[in-house]
């Protein structure tokens, strides 16, 4: 697939507000890219600037290999989808989706069939003579969406369209955005913070975090495989050790924690005396009611939360800390108070480089001199 979307070295400021940093990015053509990150990390302006309602401080934006610097919004081969909705109230839907068209001067017979192609594309048949306050808050954000797509853009931009609709109208609409983007073979680009909405949608997932962009893969790879403690710890639940690697052996990471010894896989990027982050998902955290080599970890089971299928078990480590483990619910677990020893499989431990200066005690209560 071919590029049809690129950033190179963009940078917004505000101020002195640094909002995106020497962003690089290339979106494939009939690709889903979620920009995901926290509030005020540059994912929006990020795709302001995409659509032209933001010029970058410096860099370049590209969409179909031309430079849209100096290019109007509406001179850009995309559309923007807001949150907000933003449709007329005083127009019927057909008016809404119709209204870049007449704008256009399109013949009415083209502009009628294209309309009826658009609400039969989101399942609104029937509601064009309806006004936005007859329609609930999925069938705005379809009237949107249709808007938007009647100009057949190449791109189609997205930012937190979904965010004002109900827990369950969002999981019809995430499947439905899905079943669009595909049917079409549009370029989404889509921003959230939701990490559930941009795992199940997206074919790739770009974290950004203070204006970096931290990590940009698949959904899996954004999960299996985090190439940033942000990243570990911003999509879905995970156990952080941090701690300096005292040996490798043949891959076999030794790392020196806080309150023990932990082992961990090495991709060939550390070294002795690197200060990481381990990274262990609460599904591949196990237990024993012995200690296991490689491990000097010590806890006791303080609580457990039922979720339906699924049960996690906190257990309380020596220093305070507390850690997750996930099993189906049914599966036989040690009860509260016991003591356990918990571990993993090397290879489900995960090592991210850190910036953490942090001298990590090894010796606690010790007393103090007098």
């Amino acid at each position: 697939m071919t590029d049809i979307v690129e950033l190179k070295k963009v940078n917004k400021v505000f101020g002195t507000n640094h909002v995106v940093s020497d962003l690089d990015l290339s979106v494939k053509e009939g690709e889903f890219l979620t920009l995901l990150g926290s509030s005020g990390c540059g994912k929006t302006t990020t795709l302001r600037m995409v659509a032209g309602f933001e010029e970058p401080t410096s860099g370049s934006i590209m969409v179909e290999g031309e430079a849209v610097g100096n290019k109007e919004p509406f001179e850009r081969n995309v559309n923007t989808v807001f949150q907000s909705y933003a449709l007329f109230p005083h127009m019927t839907i057909y008016d809404n989706i119709a209204y870049s068209l007449k704008m256009k001067k399109v013949k009415k017979s083209d502009i009628a069939q294209r309309v009826g192609e658009m609400l039969e594309m989101v399942q609104l048949q029937g509601y064009e003579n309806r006004y936005p306050t007859q329609l609930s808050g999925g069938q705005k954000q379809r009237v949107a969406i249709a808007r938007a797509l009647i100009n057949r853009p190449r791109v189609l931009l997205l930012d937190e369209p979904l965010g004002a609709l109900d827990m369950k109208l969002r999981k019809q609409m995430q499947l439905e955005l899905k079943r669009l983007q595909k049917k079409l073979n549009i370029t989404f680009i889509y921003v959230t913070h939701d990490q559930e909405e941009a795992m199940t949608m997206s074919d790739r997932i770009g974290i950004m975090h203070d204006g970096i962009l931290d990590q940009l893969g698949t959904p899996s790879e954004i999960y299996e495989h985090p190439a940033t403690r942000f990243v570990a710890t911003f999509i879905g639940e995970t156990n952080i050790f941090d701690g300096a690697i005292h040996r490798i052996n043949n891959n076999m990471a030794s790392i020196d924690i806080e309150n023990g010894l932990i082992t961990g896989q090495s991709d060939g990027s550390f070294e002795e005396g690197d200060y990481i982050a381990v990274s262990v998902r609460p599904e591949k955290m196990k237990l024993s009611k012995v200690q296991v080599e490689g491990f000097s970890l010590e806890g006791v089971v303080k609580d457990f939360i039922y979720i339906g299928s699924v049960m996690k078990c906190i257990v309380a480590l020596q220093n305070g800390n507390e850690i997750r483990m996930e099993r189906l619910a049914g599966e036989t677990l040690p009860g509260i108070g016991e003591k356990v020893y918990p571990y993993w499989d090397a290879q489900s431990a995960v090592l991210v480089h850190t910036k953490a200066d942090t001298v990590f005690k090894t010796i606690e209560n010790a007393p103090l001199a007098v």
